[in-house]
């Protein structure tokens, strides 16, 4: 059987000011024209079709015409929701959808039950895995802890145990949204952690052929089995790097797999700059960004005059600028920042108690307190996502 592994399309999202949507649009005539032009039997979508709860018109009505192709194509396609869905509102249809061949997982509880597909060799089962936000699914699964280790255990004791039932020749494909430990992540994914801990290991996901994820937007295979295809196009300025791709997987008799990488079209490149300005506007070598989106990071001592309009003039798709001045080692500023970055808001937090207590940080009692406010305001913001 030959899958299409898609994810993370955040249909609604911008690139800083720049509208992405008639890019993701040619993203999605890509998709569908792989689908006819390498006979695709089976498209799998790894969630985050939308980029917030409730998505902008052009959005939805971008989503509708996709499914609609993909239904005229009689390619079956399976789709769960990610952490930047509603999984409610992606789901309203879902069963009359599933009559035309597009199937919608967004319910927890359906975890353990398949799309059963078929080819020559037998049956292929597909089982979804909607983004599990610990502290709302543990009850669902009856999972001993709110983590993300433990919700998505539970889950796949659930595949493992469907799976048991049905024939030793049908083989398995997952489609889950989580971060995984072996992946890399970029500066625009949301931030799933929960106890101080985002990342689940990738044996959680033994006992099937594939593993089809969705939610970091490099697309990389974190074992032979288990990869993301990554987001269709660059969200920030830290996928500069990224190959743009679906994973096409063919899934033999026995289960084997064989994967290509199909790439997306790329609308406009990206480009980090960095250095004073007069050396950005002046550098010879910079010409090949003049037509790209720039990041452009200014170093200069002292602020320059209109960097932006300036910039501009040579560079017209900038998008972003940050000032980050050259300082010395004894400037208190450059001390601070160094401190700063990198460090999650746990940290920041902690180094804040430390600061205020003259330096005595938080002892274990208080780093669980700090770790579970935190956690308490990032599931908050989770539930009211879901409940627009």
């Amino acid at each position: 059987m030959r899958i299409l592994h898609t994810s993370d399309w955040h249909l609604g999202r911008s690139f800083h000011r720049a509208s992405l949507l008639d890019a993701q649009a040619e993203c999605l005539d890509r998709l569908v024209a792989t689908v006819r032009e390498r006979e695709v039997d089976a498209v799998a979508v790894a969630g985050d079709v939308y980029d917030r709860a409730v998505p902008p018109l052009s959005a939805v009505e971008l989503f509708d015409r996709a499914l609609h192709r993909l239904a005229a194509v009689g390619v079956p396609t399976v789709m769960i929701s990610g952490n930047h869905d509603s999984a409610r509102r992606l789901g309203v249809g879902a069963g009359l959808m599933g009559r035309a061949g597009i199937h919608l997982r967004t319910d927890p509880a359906e975890c353990g039950t398949p799309v059963v597909l078929r080819d020559d060799h037998g049956d292929v089962a597909f089982y979804g895995l909607p983004y599990l936000e610990p502290a709302l699914v543990k009850d669902v699964f009856k999972a001993e802890r709110a983590g993300h280790e433990a919700v998505l255990t539970a889950a796949m004791d659930r595949v493992r145990a469907d799976l048991a039932t049905r024939p030793d020749s049908t083989r398995s494909v997952v489609l889950a949204h989580a971060f995984v430990a072996g992946g890399a992540p970029s500066e625009s994914e949301r931030d799933i952690t929960v106890g101080g801990v985002a990342a689940v290991p990738a044996g959680v996901f033994d006992g099937v052929d594939y593993t089809a994820l969705g939610h970091l937007h490099g697309s990389q295979a974190v074992t032979e089995r288990v990869r993301y295809s990554g987001s269709p196009l660059a969200y920030s300025f830290s996928e500069v790097d990224h190959r743009k791709t679906m994973w096409l997987i063919d899934l033999d008799a026995t289960g084997e797999i064989a994967a290509e990488r199909i790439d997306f079209p790329v609308p406009r490149p990206l480009a980090r700059l960095r250095g004073r300005l007069d050396t950005l506007l002046d550098d010879p070598a910079l010409a090949r960004h003049e037509e790209a989106w720039v990041e452009a990071t200014l170093t200069d001592p002292v602020r320059p005059d209109e960097p932006m309009a300036r910039l501009m003039a040579r560079f017209p798709h900038t998008l972003s600028l940050v000032l980050d001045p050259e300082r010395g080692p004894e400037d208190p500023l450059a001390s601070y920042a160094q401190r700063l970055k990198g460090r999650d808001d746990q940290q920041i937090a902690e180094d804040f108690v430390a600061h205020v207590r003259g330096g005595h940080g938080a002892d274990d009692r208080e780093r669980t307190v700090l770790r579970g406010a935190f956690d308490h305001v990032r599931v908050d913001d989770g539930v009211r996502e879901v409940n627009r």
